[in-house]
C-alpha cells in the first residue's frame, strides 16, 4: 500500500532542482545516542539526493514547515517499506531534506512510520510502537496530510534540533528555499 501515491512526485515540476548540496555542513553541537549513530551509518550514502532516489526513495511531499516555527522538510518515502511491518533503525520509511539556495537539497533526518491499522491488526490488544525504547508518536485522522492515523518518530540524525533529536518540528530547519510555482 503505497500511502503516498497520490502526492509522490506531483510537485516537482515547481522547479526544485535535485542537484545535491555540497559538502553539508558539520553538526556542531549534534548529541549522539546508538540510535542516531545506527540511523547516520544506515543513511550516510543519501545526503546526496540523487543517490536516493536512483535507489528508489521517491517524493511524498514538498517541503513541510511547523505550525508555530520550524520545518520538517521535503520527505522522500520507500514504498516498499511503508507497510512491512518492520521498525528498525536502519530501515527508515522515511528521509528527510531541507531544501537550500540554488535548488539544492541536505538531508537532515529521517522519519519512521507505521499505519495505525497496519500497527493494530499485527498487534491487537499489543503495545505502542517504539524503536530502541523511544515511543512512536500517533498522528490521528483526520490530518493534515490527508494520511490514515499513522505512528511516526523523527530522528533528527544530520541536523542539530535545540527541541530534542525526536520531536517533530526542527527550529534549525526550514522551507524558504522551497521553489514556488
Amino acid at each position: 500500500m503505497n500511502i503516498f501515491r497520490r502526492s509522490t512526485i506531483a510537485w516537482l515540476p515547481l522547479g526544485i532542482s535535485l542537484l545535491a548540496a555540497g559538502g553539508q555542513p558539520a553538526f556542531a553541537a549534534q548529541e549522539s545516542s546508538p540510535l542516531i549513530d545506527k540511523v547516520r551509518a544506515a543513511t550516510a550514502q543519501f545526503k546526496d539526493i540523487n543517490v536516493a532516489l536512483k535507489a528508489g526513495w521517491v517524493v511524498a511531499t514538498p517541503c513541510v514547515s511547523g505550525p508555530d516555527t520550524g520545518a520538517m522538510g521535503v520527505h522522500l518515502v520507500m514504498p516498499s517499506r511503508l507497510a512491512d511491518g518492520i521498525i528498525s533503525a536502519d530501515q527508515p520509511e522515511a528521509l528527510i531534506y531541507e531544501p537550500l539556495p540554488g535548488g539544492a537539497m541536505r538531508l537532515v533526518g529521517v522519519e519512521f512510520i507505521e499505519i495505525a491499522g497496519d500497527w493494530t491488526a499485527r498487534h491487537p490488544n499489543g503495545p505502542s510502537p517504539a524503536l530502541e525504547g523511544n515511543l512512536m508518536n500517533l498522528i490521528g485522522e483526520p490530518n493534515r496530510y490527508g494520511l490514515p492515523a499513522l505512528w511516526e518518530l523523527h530522528v533528527w540524525a544530520w541536523e542539530d534540533n535545540p527541541k530534542g533529536n525526536y520531536a517533530d518540528w526542527n527550529t534549525h530547519v526550514s522551507c524558504e528555499q522551497q521553489p514556488s510555482a
